[in-house]
């Protein structure tokens, strides 16, 4: 399994957020220069994390970007899940059709794969993955900063 660009900025993001001191909000602008992206992309994963219900974003002067809810409450797996672009790990049609695809078992090997990696993620939170030494690497992003 590999997690698409779009998953794996979400996930940053989302701990980045974690780490925000209370009342503390982040705006995208911040958070693309901080994670080393265009602004455009972070923007629209924002955007879908809105939608998941797991970003809050508040309008205005004093808007900004913050969690949802508590991070030890989000799960990871969850996200990926979420997120991701509903592919199998193979491409069985298409544009050319695989020949064994009336008769073949990795099809369905490889999907109970994938749903196991899901379940791995499942019990692991965002407090889980932020925990030190991440949180305080987290804590020391910012454009001044070398990556």
């Amino acid at each position: 399994m590999q997690l698409s660009g779009f998953t794996d900025l979400a996930l940053r993001i989302v701990m980045r957020l974690a780490v925000l001191d209370d009342g503390e909000l982040a705006s995208t602008a911040r958070l693309s220069e901080e994670l080393a992206v265009s602004p455009t992309h972070a923007a629209k994963v924002v955007t879908a994390l809105h939608k998941l219900g797991v970003v809050e974003a508040r309008r205005g002067r004093s808007g900004g970007l913050a969690l949802a809810t508590d991070a030890g409450a989000i799960s990871v797996g969850h996200v990926v899940r979420s997120l991701g672009d509903g592919r199998e790990v193979v491409e069985c049609e298409g544009k050319n059709p695989c020949p064994l695809r009336g008769g073949c078992r990795l099809r369905s090997a490889l999907g109970r794969a994938q749903e196991a990696f899901y379940a791995a993620l499942d019990p692991v939170t965002i407090a889980d993955v932020v925990s030190s030494p991440t949180g305080p690497l987290l804590l020391s992003l910012g454009p001044t900063n070398p990556r």
